[in-house]
């Protein structure tokens, strides 16, 4: 992979921070171009006596104070060891590979003022597998993510520990260990790594993937509770949709019409004109979960959209301060690290998210209930005869529908929006900040606590078919069926389902469920 910091995606960014195997990373010519361009700009500037920013000044409210050239290099590698001060729960693999690779891409623009050299350590540290363990907590957005970042950097002087083949180690030991040696930081480059906005950006690109999977995964148990319950398919008809056109609503109705095409629609026989009233034998409309299910995944995949459009942006900008412009000989002081949009559009997405695991929960409820189930058993225990002696002894999903409802309820509590707590901090200069870190890590709390609710209920839709007759799914539904079946057997008894929940809610993350849904070899 070549990275120019112009055109890195979404999905570039999932293959590598996922990937098991080691890779090879490089920049374009024109990338090291700029970057000696702007290198030779901050040192001519250096020399000249020029007040910059966190070159020759200290840091936030410190830039008043100015320093002399030769304390420029000390002046990065404190900002490393005092930024180092992130608590909480560590970063996993996929969040810091992700990270790396979005600040690699980030610098690779060329408008930071770094040697080649700089870029040249950290892509190869990642093509290595050489990841800086990273304390998850510490980030206000703005500026940037200093606090994660510091670690990062921390890594390439051969500062701090870090995770390489299953072990920990100090940085310095596995830098050796690939045959590489650490940098001293030069005036700006300990600032270009850590003031920017891509520990968030990690975090958020791996959501969006993860909500996409889900978008799919919500369409699928749409359909499949429309089958088990005996619903009416003509809820997804495409007239419907042609009159609200919403571009996600239209997706997600069309991806249930397919896995329902041949199912055939509710039939409700003529009143006889003789009669004044009658009770009809099943509703004419199935219950909102069901019937306005796109309405609801609709929002998700439509704030996918357009949030996948702002993340893409993110990760391919120059997002620290200052940046150095070689055309017009001037160095620009702004704001590019605040992180603003990767914490609007997550605060979005987990909204969305965990609207989607409402409705699965209402769906599972549906299911379970024997007052709503359409003839299912209670609690989808398996039938017995009438003499068995096991009779009542059976609770069947009663557990799982209290865990469904658990994880809900925890997935809604985190959509209160992690922007709107604003913080001013750092003796008032970072008086506004972002919070684009909280969200993004709140996303991805949402997503998978969402991910297990559909496991739950991908589980529960299965026992559900086994007791209906696996004749009400369709072929591509059946796809589904047996996948889940393949690591989640029938529950002819009570027993432990937590095992179960994880391998389905693997299923989900790894993309099979999508895949089997979406197969037309049949």
């Amino acid at each position: 992979m070549t990275l120019d910091g112009y055109k890195l995606s979404i999905d570039e960014i999932v293959g590598v921070a996922r990937g098991e195997d080691k890779i090879e990373l490089s920049f374009t010519k024109d990338s090291y171009e700029r970057m000696i361009a702007t290198r030779d700009m901050k040192n001519g500037l250096i020399d000249s006596g020029v007040p910059i920013y966190g070159v020759t000044s200290g840091f936030g409210d410190s830039n008043t104070r100015q320093i002399s050239k030769q304390k420029t290099v000390q002046l990065q590698d404190n900002l490393i060891r005092f930024l180092s001060a992130g608590t909480g729960p560590l970063a996993s693999r996929d969040v810091v590979r992700a990270t790396m690779l979005i600040r690699a891409n980030c610098l690779a623009r060329g408008w930071s003022g770094i040697r080649p050299e700089l870029l040249e350590l950290l892509i190869a540290c990642l093509g290595a597998d050489i990841l800086p363990i990273v304390p998850e907590r510490g980030s206000v957005g703005a500026s940037g993510d200093l606090v994660p970042l510091s670690y990062l950097a921390a890594l390439l002087t051969g500062q701090g520990n870090v995770q390489h083949e299953g072990a920990v180690k100090t940085a310095a030991e596995a830098l050796a260990e690939c045959g590489l040696t650490p940098l001293a930081l030069e005036s700006k480059e300990g600032l270009a790594l850590v003031n920017g906005t891509s520990f968030m950006s990690g975090f958020a690109a791996l959501a969006l993937h993860d909500a996409e999977q889900l978008a799919v995964v919500a369409d699928v148990c749409t359909a499949m509770a429309s089958q088990v319950l005996l619903g009416n398919p003509d809820h997804f008809a495409p007239f419907l949709f042609e009159q609200k056109p919403y571009v996600g609503m239209i997706a997600s109705a069309d991806v249930i019409r397919t896995l329902l095409i041949d199912v055939d629609a509710l039939q409700v026989d003529s009143m006889n004109p003789d009669l004044h009233f009658r009770e009809l034998e099943n509703p004419i409309q199935d219950r909102y979960s069901i019937r306005c299910a796109p309405h609801v995944t609709g929002v998700l995949r439509d704030t996918l959209a357009w949030a996948r459009r702002w993340v893409e942006i993110e990760v391919n900008s120059s997002n620290d301060n200052p940046l150095f412009d070689p055309v017009d000989r001037v160095v620009r002081h702004g704001g590019n690290f605040y992180g603003g949009h990767i914490g609007q559009s997550m605060d979005s997405l987990k909204t969305a998210v965990a609207s989607v695991g409402d409705l699965l929960d209402r769906q599972l409820e549906l299911i379970v209930d024997e007052k709503f189930n359409n003839g299912l058993t209670p609690n989808l225990i398996a039938r017995l005869d009438d003499d068995d002696v096991r009779l009542g002894l059976f609770h069947g999903f009663k557990g799982m529908q209290i865990a469904a409802s658990s994880l809900v309820a925890e997935a809604l509590k985190e959509t209160m929006p992690a922007t709107s707590f604003s913080r001013s901090t750092e003796a008032h200069n970072q008086d506004k900040v972002s919070m684009g870190t909280i969200a993004a890590r709140d996303a991805r709390t949402v997503i998978e606590l969402t991910q297990r609710v559909a496991a739950i209920h991908l589980i529960a839709l299965c026992q559900a078919a086994d007791l209906r007759g696996l004749a009400c799914l369709t072929p591509a539904t059946r796809a589904v069926y047996d996948l889940v079946r393949s690591v989640s057997e029938f529950v002819d008894a009570d027993r432990p389902l937590d095992v179960d929940i994880e391998a389905v809610a693997n299923l989900i993350v790894i993309g099979k469920v999508r895949a089997a849904a979406e197969r037309r070899d049949f």
